[in-house]
């Protein structure tokens, strides 16, 4: 079974930052996604995805109408299954290393997404992802699960994140290092 890293903290304390290292030192070994804000006049106006091989799609808008919300947000489902999902797809077929950001309330409403998770998480490759740190059913189930480790990302630890994810990651016998 595979070796799960997730990351947790509050919004704004540099998970992504630290998902995008951790993928960027790992190269063409990681597939996957990541968010991104999508900023107008100053404003965050919502969040796209950003797959590692370049692909690109609106996960969320203030000016989507239709679907889910997440506070101000509508929710792209489509584009989260056809750019994130088929992202995470990939990377369980293809790749050492799966990287996902984020296990969030938006990602959450696709029955796919959810499916792709965990097929990632019982699969024999290493996942590196970000996760709510609100309490949810089926996030709580994931992080409980024994080959899922859970870091918190603080402002006291962020700077180290990367190298204990790494060593994390070089240390597991899944991986084959």
């Amino acid at each position: 079974m595979s070796k799960t890293i997730l990351l947790t903290g509050r919004p704004g304390i540099g998970k992504t930052t630290i998902i995008r290292q951790i993928a960027q030192h790992l190269g063409d070994a990681a597939q996957g996604f990541y968010t991104s804000e999508i900023r107008e006049h100053g404003q965050r106006k919502g969040f796209k995805i950003v797959t590692l091989d370049g692909e690109e799609g609106i996960l969320a808008h203030t000016d989507i109408a239709a679907g889910p919300r997440v506070s101000k947000y509508g929710v792209d489902l489509r584009a989260l299954d056809e750019v994130g999902v088929a992202a995470l797809e990939r990377a369980i077929d293809g790749a050492p290393y799966v990287v996902v950001d984020e296990i969030g309330k938006m990602e959450l409403f696709s029955e796919r997404f959810r499916e792709a998770v965990k097929k990632a998480v019982q699969s024999d490759k290493a996942v590196i992802g970000t996760v709510m740190s609100g309490r949810n059913p089926w996030v709580d189930e994931l992080k409980s699960l024994p080959q899922v480790t859970v870091l918190k990302v603080t402002p006291a630890n962020r700077d180290g994140v990367v190298l204990r994810v790494l060593d994390l990651l070089h240390a597991s016998p899944d991986t084959g290092r």
